[in-house]
């Protein structure tokens, strides 16, 4: 999870000036400050059960979120309207593959932090109910009695619903689940969509 923040943390700097809703260092020193805070509350496994701490997490993958969403609407809005980056497919096909990798970082980190109740409620198995089902708990055979979801898992699901605009591995089954699986498919959409077909125009 912190290898994800930092490289969403890279990812904000490496922005261009026009996607950024601050100066470029803003965001990416709250980010690390939450990040710190976070790993100094609760080094190793994320599993200590804190309404400081629960705060804190929610806190910076808000940030990420919001971030990556800005950065989102103003990719489109220069696509649409026009900007230094259209006249370069190099440099379009750069500031998409940010953004779109940005989404997928952001949303992995939202489903890791809401499902279930968070990552320490799932460690301590607090909640019986959860709102994505993975193959492991739909069919307890495939994994130890314990398993419970990591990181790399809602990566992989943000990261196929990403190119698949589909669930390919875990089912949404809460209905805020659902909702952002279907904000996450479109922002997908339309930044691949829009940057492809840029590109191809500026290569003809």
């Amino acid at each position: 999870m912190a290898a994800a923040v930092v490289t969403a943390i890279v990812l904000t700097i490496l922005l261009p000036e026009d996607q950024r809703a601050l100066p470029r260092w803003v965001i990416p020193v709250v980010e690390g400050v939450l990040l710190v805070a976070l790993i100094a509350g609760d080094p190793g496994a994320i599993d200590r059960r804190s309404r400081a701490l629960r705060a804190i997490s929610i806190g910076l993958v808000s940030v990420l979120v919001l971030t990556a969403l800005w950065a989102t609407v103003r990719l489109i809005d220069v696509l649409i309207s026009g900007g230094p980056q259209t006249n370069s497919a190099s440099d379009l096909l750069q500031a998409g593959s940010i953004v779109w990798t940005a989404n997928i970082l952001a949303f992995a980190l939202l489903y890791w932090e809401l499902d279930g109740g968070g990552a320490a409620a799932r460690a301590h198995h607090s909640r019986a109910d959860v709102d994505f089902a993975f193959p492991q708990q739909m069919n307890p055979e495939l994994a130890r009695a314990d398993w419970i979801p990591r990181f790399v898992d809602y990566l992989y699901l943000a990261f196929t619903n990403a190119t698949a605009f589909s669930p390919t591995d875990a089912m949404p089954i809460a209905p805020w689940a659902k909702l952002a699986m279907i904000v996450q498919s479109v922002i997908s959409l339309a930044i691949l969509g829009l940057v492809i077909a840029r590109a191809v125009n500026v290569f003809a």
